[in-house]
């Protein structure tokens, strides 16, 4: 019997002890590495930059990261799941992510209860080898524990956490910042290569009917000064029959009818990864300027899912969107608090929010911006069946703060024509919208009773106020700008059809009856 218990003490003291397969100690330009498996696991160091290529596939491959560095990097490639834990670490790249996740599998990024964790790059000018990000990953990304991870992206062209597939947020405070420039412009773009330049080739400044060297451009052929389809200026561009007086549809503001030229912002239009707010094209066949790297807070091809935890997203480029997920983003918890040049949320899916609290807010462009397939061609025959077009956006809980401070036509929600669908969840959004119309449920779409407020005036840092018939407060909200004539779109579980409410701002009141499950009030 004693046999066996000598045997097994030391066992189960190893397995307490080496909880990590491998753990890396920076120290200034070192970086030194404790490796408890060998067999099938290859590590090479080379100064404070690691690299580590594991066989195994059934293993989960843990790997701790302490101590600091101001030129290291993590080159992790294995051929299972991975876990990195983040403990106390502070590390730097120069060039390249310091957290270089080439894994076909998910990799899992915990920050270890207590510690405060910061990663940061400087420069991404090897974008071709996929390090233009902070946290690069291959596979799915998934971030959780109950430390601090601050995520800071210096460099032009350096996003803050890029990957191609999925991205899962969970419990930690997640603390991004991105400030460097685009980087890469790519030619043509399909439209959107040259400044004001519709289709590239047709045209070479000095012909109006061809859109190409006017600001805005435009569609060739098709305004840019021509009388008869009511564009007033050769400045005008955008598409025939539409402008003139309706901002929305192109004619009547120099450019287009908005920054990047004819159709701006229809679901389902926007090329991938444009970034920019130049002008240009035909909206959504490239009317803006296409990059080899921008300054995105989070980006990913896959589907972003937030469950829980403290998350700040924060960019300051022209042209830096906070969040994108190309798939779809799904928010169920936490506090996310996203400040953008570009849209805060991106999606080129279905944005949903089933709860949490959500603050997103653009300087120069939509503040939630859904573009699901097929929702451009609604209005004009291509699909106008609800039925077989994703919703755009979904509320169903939590509350959700959306704000555009450009103004028309930027919005707080954009769905343009694609379903829009409340369900329930505290709602207030402010932007300009088209034509002081922004996009609206169906009565259908509206579960919860919602109203549209058309030209409230906001005033920077005074409440925004909601109150029931009775005097009883709903809810105050205080926005950080002012904005004339917005377009608000509210909602609140304490609404009730039929029932009447007023609003109260600095120097406006307005009160109203919820006569339909989304009424419009002026």
């Amino acid at each position: 019997m004693k046999k066996i218990l000598l045997w097994v003490l030391p066992f189960l003291m190893g397995s307490i002890c080496h909880a990590e397969d491998i753990t890396i100690r920076y120290k200034g330009a070192t970086a030194k590495v404790s490796q408890q498996i060998k067999d099938s696991v290859k590590v090479t160091v080379n100064g404070a930059s690691v690299n580590i290529e594991s066989l195994y596939e059934d293993h989960k491959l843990t790997i701790l990261l302490t101590g600091k560095s101001d030129n290291g990097q993590l080159i992790l490639k294995t051929a299972g799941k991975a876990k990195v834990k983040l403990d106390g670490l502070t590390l730097t790249s120069q060039e390249g992510a310091p957290l270089d996740l080439r894994n076909k599998k998910k990799v899992e990024v915990v920050a270890v209860k207590g510690t405060d964790n910061t990663l940061t790059i400087t420069a991404c000018n090897d974008t071709a080898n996929h390090k233009a990000a902070t946290i690069w990953a291959k596979g799915k990304l998934e971030f959780s524990g109950k430390g601090k991870l601050n995520v800071i992206a210096t460099g032009d062209g350096c996003r803050g956490i890029k990957t191609k597939k999925d991205i899962t947020i969970e419990d930690l405070t997640l603390n991004i910042t991105t400030s460097g420039n685009n980087l890469g412009e790519k030619p043509f773009g399909f439209g959107g290569g040259f400044p004001g330049g519709g289709f590239p080739g047709f045209g070479d400044g000095e012909m109006p009917d061809f859109g190409g060297g006017f600001p805005g451009g435009g569609f060739p052929n098709f305004g840019g000064g021509m009388p008869p389809f009511g564009n007033d200026s050769i400045r005008a561009g955008g598409f025939p029959n539409f402008g003139g007086d309706m901002p929305n549809f192109g004619g009547g503001f120099p450019g287009g009818g908005f920054p990047g030229g004819g159709f701006p912002d229809f679901c389902g239009m926007r090329p991938e990864d444009n970034d920019s707010t130049s002008e240009g094209g035909f909206g959504g066949f490239g009317g803006k300027h296409k990059y080899v790297a921008s300054t995105k807070g989070i980006a990913s091809k896959g589907k972003i899912t937030i469950n829980s935890g403290n998350i700040t997203v924060k960019t300051s480029t022209p042209g830096a969107e906070g969040i994108e997920g190309k798939e779809g983003i799904v928010f169920n918890g936490g506090n996310i608090d996203v400040l953008a040049t570009d849209d805060a949320i991106n999606a080129n899916a279905t944005i949903e929010f089933n709860g949490g609290r959500i603050t997103a807010r653009s300087t120069t462009n939509d503040a939630v911006d859904s573009n699901p397939k097929g929702g451009f061609f609604m209005p004009f025959g291509g699909n106008n069946n609800n039925q077989d077009i994703d919703p755009a956006i979904i509320i169903r809980g939590g509350t959700v703060y959306a704000w555009s401070q450009v103004g028309s036509p930027e919005e707080g929600l954009d769905c343009d024509f694609a379903p829009f669908v409340i369900e329930g969840g505290t709602i207030f959004s402010v932007g300009g919208g088209m034509g002081e119309m922004p996009s609206v449920p169906s009565n259908e779409d509206a579960k919860q009773p919602t109203v549209l407020l058309i030209g409230i005036n906001i005033v920077k840092d005074e409440p925004v106020s909601i109150y029931d018939a009775d005097g009883k407060l709903i809810d105050t909200v205080t926005i950080p700008f002012s904005m004339r004539r917005s377009a608000s779109l509210v909602g609140s579980p304490a609404f009730k059809l039929g029932n009447t409410y007023t609003v109260k701002t600095k120097g406006y009141e307005k009160t109203f009856t919820l006569s339909e499950p989304f009424t419009a009030v002026r």
